[in-house]
């Protein structure tokens, strides 16, 4: 069948690279893309939120099957509008979106159901907020309440920086209309870990676990990004903890979504915080791939990524089985000088065809006015390496990393040293 994957970055590529493995797959179109996801797919030049000129694709090329990936459109409902063109489509609708769409919303549906995660409350009045953060212990996390391109959090560690991300986020609108509540919240110290998991109603079907890195800096220093790299399996966490995470926080929200009138069907991603005592807590929830764990995911899926998508949304999750390799991956992210602030866009990259092995997906690239690749993003390439453990992959990862090269070109060093210690 034809497919139509909505979006344009590196987890787009990897989920299209994946797909393209299906023995059932036939014509891949991507809208918008980008220059990596072109030698795969043709790349259309349609915008995310253009519903109408998407589901009128759709149609014309008489499209199977229709998968979401950016956050922005599943909140603004491109499901819905995809659902009542009758084109199957894999992803959640706007009113389970907003699992993600809208902090507020998802930590109270938390409390509501007594699923573990931190301390907060939520504002509307920037005063009110003022006076409520000044009287708490530090550090303190500040949360803009929407949509902010994974950049809407402050972990701040001084009274300055907390009071000057409250600032930011409602009343310089940093973030524009996300910023319009905020939510305040317990930091939780302790080891991250990122799970995806397969969702359809009540049935969870977790992915292999992964641990994102978002500060810009090694050490985790430095503003938070989209992600600069991503590793998995974590084998520094315990198999119990990881099963606990799902028993307690991941089935019970599914089930807590289906309460609620909400049913969740696509992926459901849970950013979580293990406590030193081993305890799980939620710390966000996406209504999708994460960007970049997808990169290090699905490498390690060995089940057809096309049969899941349609299980999911034909409503039998529950009967089909899902096979995962014991192969580790790890990604680290190149990105553009200035990055997560304002950067460059249309500089040159080399050493992408005299790569060796491995796998690079394209997250900001665009082709120049002779074909060659320039960057168009913040975030431009996740470089990924695969080995028989993660010190294996990560050599391999640093490896094609140091082959490729532009201007202003950054990345962390310490990508998945977590794991080796």
């Amino acid at each position: 069948m034809d497919i139509l994957v909505v979006g344009g970055g590196g987890r787009e590529h990897a989920i299209i690279w994946s797909l393209a493995k299906s023995p059932r797959a036939g014509k891949i179109y991507c809208a918008p893309g980008n220059a990596g996801i072109a030698q795969l797919a043709e790349c259309v030049p349609i915008g995310v939120f253009e519903f109408d000129r998407l589901t009128a694709f759709a149609k014309e090329r008489e499209v199977g099957l229709v998968v979401i990936g950016p956050d922005d459109p599943l909140a603004g409902g491109i499901v819905d509008a995809f659902e009542a063109e009758g084109i199957p489509v894999f992803g959640p609708r706007r009113n389970a979106a907003e699992i993600e769409g809208s902090k507020t919303f998802m930590k109270d549906l938390l409390h509501k159901y007594n699923i573990p995660t931190a301390a907060y409350e939520k504002f509307d009045d920037y005063e009110t907020a003022l006076a409520y953060l000044r009287n708490q212990e530090l550090p303190i996390v500040i949360k803009a309440d929407g949509l902010a391109a994974g950049k809407g959090v402050t972990v701040a560690y001084s009274r300055e920086e907390a009071e000057l991300a409250l600032r930011d986020i409602m009343v310089s609108k940093v973030f524009g209309e996300a910023g319009a509540q905020v939510v305040i919240e317990e930091f939780l110290a302790g080891q991250e870990m990122s799970i995806l998991a397969f969702v359809d109603g009540e049935t969870v079907r977790p992915m292999a676990a992964a641990q994102d890195h978002k500060p810009v800096f090694d050490g985790d220093k430095g503003p938070n990004t989209g992600g600069m790299g991503t590793y998995s399996p974590l084998p520094h966490i315990a198999d119990e903890i990881i099963r606990e995470a799902v028993e307690t926080i991941i089935e019970p929200t599914a089930k807590a979504m289906v309460a609620e009138g909400r049913p969740f069907s696509g992926v459901l991603f849970a950013g979580l915080m293990i406590s030193p005592d081993g305890k799980p807590k939620t710390i966000e929830f996406n209504a999708r791939f994460g960007d970049p764990e997808t990169q290090v995911v699905l490498p390690r899926l060995r089940s057809d990524l096309l049969e899941i998508f349609l299980a999911v949304v034909e409503g039998r999750l529950a009967d089909i089985e899902i096979e995962w390799s014991e192969e580790a991956a790890v990604c680290v992210v190149l990105a553009s000088e200035g990055y997560p602030g304002s950067y460059p866009k249309g500089v040159p990259i080399s050493g992408l065809s005299e790569r060796g092995g491995g796998l690079v997906f394209h997250a900001g690239t665009a082709f120049g006015e002779d074909g060659s690749y320039v960057t168009n993003g913040g975030r431009v390439l996740g470089v990924v390496g695969l080995g028989a453990s993660i010190a294996e992959a990560r050599e391999a990862a640093y490896a094609q990393a140091e082959s490729i090269a532009f201007a202003g070109k950054q990345n962390r060093s310490d990508i998945a040293m977590k794991a080796l210690v």
